[in-house]
């Protein structure tokens, strides 16, 4: 197994998720609820996560080829995207390709389920987030790093279900600030890793810019 892909993985998908920042979001969005509502809100967001992530993993690549696009090309506009995020998130801000735009924000309130929207679609499961899954999948198989792979997309899922299960509690420990510091923090590592999916894409398109 190899242990830094998988933290890679794990890093990436920690960074553009945000499951710390997202628990304020849950927690606003299930006010009004019982402590046993909201956990079954945990649980479903959990699951719509984890399913999207395996589809987005298993058969990311073939709805690709069924466009006619190459995973590169996907790389890089998956890099732009989650640069995007990536420098949102280093100024305080959310992203509108993440968070949702001001329209559709004003339509959570009346969300009838929003353990599946807004805070599934497309908060945590975002165009950044499937951009990443589809790369970091093709790269686990070309490189024979799947179990890796699905350790650190296990480990994420993992974190997010504690998270927001015991979303209440952490809610009174949390300080805003650490939330903000956390924040910008990951920024930086998704920039990095923005940067890394947009260097390796343009050099397997432009191969003469490697030399």
């Amino acid at each position: 197994m190899d242990f830094t892909f998988a933290i890679k993985t794990f890093s990436a998908m920690f960074a553009i998720m945000n499951p710390i920042a997202a628990l304020p979001i849950f927690l606003s969005l299930t006010t009004g609820m019982s402590l046993g509502e909201q956990r079954r809100t945990a649980i479903l967001v959990t699951v719509t996560v984890a399913i999207g992530c395996l589809i987005s993993a298993v058969a990311g690549t073939t709805i690709l080829a069924f466009f006619g696009l190459d995973v590169n090309h996907f790389r890089l506009a998956g890099g732009l995207i989650v640069l995007l995020i990536a420098l949102n998130m280093l100024n305080g801000d959310d992203s509108p390709s993440h968070a949702g735009s001001d329209q559709e924000q004003k339509t959570y309130k009346s969300a009838s389920n929003v353990a599946f929207y807004p805070l599934s679609i497309p908060l945590l499961l975002g165009p950044g987030t499937i951009s990443a899954l589809v790369v970091f999948a093709h790269e686990a198989r070309s490189g024979d790093k799947v179990i890796s792979f699905l350790g650190g997309i296990v480990a994420i899922i993992a974190l997010l279900g504690i998270l927001l299960f015991s979303g209440p509690f952490i809610a009174r420990k949390v300080s805003p600030t650490v939330m903000s510091v956390t924040k910008r923090m990951m920024g930086m590592i998704l920039a990095a890793i923005a940067m890394e999916m947009l260097v390796g894409s343009l050099t397997a398109l432009f191969p003469g810019w490697a030399r």
